[in-house]
């Protein structure tokens, strides 16, 4: 199992980036994925969420009405455009896909995180 970011880099403040997660190794569709991000010193902390069908999403407050999260399930592909960028904006940001089965009526949980890629938003 993979998922792969792409997409980062550095852009100044009041830009743009398109970041995106690629999966393989797993049945896509099924699984919600999110983005987080942590930057230096701080903890890691959930960014936007969308639903395994793509119908349902959330954000977290500071970044609402700036970053958008789709996927594309055909191409195994979730992505995270991000506008109006902010230097508080800069940190890594991660990729996490979960599904929960129930499985002879226990839940079992699985979990996956891709490697990162770093956003830097500076003048």
């Amino acid at each position: 199992v993979q998922l792969v970011e792409s997409g980062g880099g550095l852009v100044r403040p009041g830009g743009s980036l398109r970041l995106s997660c690629a999966a393989s190794g797993i049945t896509f569709s099924r699984y919600v994925v999110s983005w987080y991000r942590q930057a230096p010193g701080k903890e890691r902390e959930l960014v936007a969420t969308i639903a395994s069908a793509g119908g349902s999403t959330a954000y977290a407050d500071s970044v609402k009405a700036r970053f958008t999260i789709s996927r594309d399930n055909a191409k195994n592909t979730v992505y995270l455009q991000m506008n109006s960028l902010k230097p508080e904006d800069t940190a890594v940001y991660y990729c996490n896909a979960v599904q929960i089965m129930v499985i002879a009526g226990a839940q079992k949980r699985y979990e996956y995180w891709g490697q990162g890629t770093q956003v830097t938003v500076s003048s």
